[in-house]
């Protein structure tokens, strides 16, 4: 049946949209978290006033610029590295990372009380990450499940070969 065929090759272009997507995603977010926690761990405040850390239980933004580095840039690395390497794994480490960055902007934004774009930015950044995990998940039918390896190529050998 020709339309099976048709809705097979749709569902894999866009389970390789969504792939490329989500380590598009998460490379910008750990990318962005590590050099953002590196520039404010150099500079001290990246010039934010301290009336920012008031509300918060950390005297200084150095704590905040390690968290930055290490947990949210970190998830998002491991994440990135095993999306690359397409193992299952990487959906698990995407989802965590994700929800990490939701639970770093909402925190920040409780400390500071005060939203920026940038806020918001990352906030949709980690939804986004939720969201195509969730569809390379399967959980709608018409995107089934499938393993993020690709099958494996046999080999192929020369024309007369007795193997």
């Amino acid at each position: 049946m020709p339309w099976r065929t048709e809705g097979a090759v749709w569902s894999v272009r866009l389970r390789t949209t969504i792939f490329w997507s989500l380590l598009g995603v998460t490379a910008f977010n750990a990318l962005s978290s590590m050099v953002s926690g590196v520039a404010l761990l150099a500079t001290g405040d990246l010039g934010m006033p301290a009336t920012f850390l008031e509300t918060s239980p950390f005297p200084s933004f150095t704590v905040p610029g390690v968290i930055l580095v290490v947990v949210v840039g970190g998830t998002q690395a491991v994440a990135s590295a095993l999306l690359v390497v397409r193992r299952e794994s990487a959906l698990f480490w995407s989802a965590v990372a994700g929800f990490g960055m939701l639970i770093w902007i909402f925190t920040e934004v409780v400390f500071i009380r005060e939203a920026s774009w940038l806020q918001v930015l990352y906030f949709a950044t980690g939804t986004v990450q939720l969201v195509l995990v969730l569809a390379l998940l399967g959980i709608v039918s018409w995107l089934p499940r499938a393993p993020l390896r690709r099958p494996a190529v046999p080999e192929r050998r020369p024309v007369g070969s007795s193997r």
